[in-house]
């Protein structure tokens, strides 16, 4: 199942700036490696703001939310959620 999410992070002012490396360079190498794995399919920064948009390929929305509470800034992140299905007018025959 395709799910498009969105993630703003509202990192707390007073959070030590060595927590926040840290937590961030956590984060980046989780969705590098969830990229590597075809499970995170899309990541894109959404411009001007702490946020990006992604598509997550994922067997079921429990396996998406377990994946998602598991990404070392979770607790920082105001997160939408949409499941994605293939258009009728698509050209393509398969959009993974």
């Amino acid at each position: 199942m395709l799910f498009h999410v969105k993630m703003v992070v509202k990192l707390p002012p007073d959070l030590p700036a060595e927590t926040a490396q840290r937590l961030i360079a956590d984060e980046k190498a989780m969705a590098q490696r969830l990229q590597q794995e075809g499970v995170w399919r899309h990541l894109w920064r959404i411009a001007g703001q702490y946020a990006n948009f992604s598509v997550f390929d994922v067997e079921s929305p429990a396996q998406l939310n377990e994946l998602l509470f598991q990404l070392p800034l979770f607790r920082f992140m105001e997160i939408e959620v949409d499941a994605l299905c293939r258009h009728p007018s698509s050209i393509h025959e398969d959009e993974r």
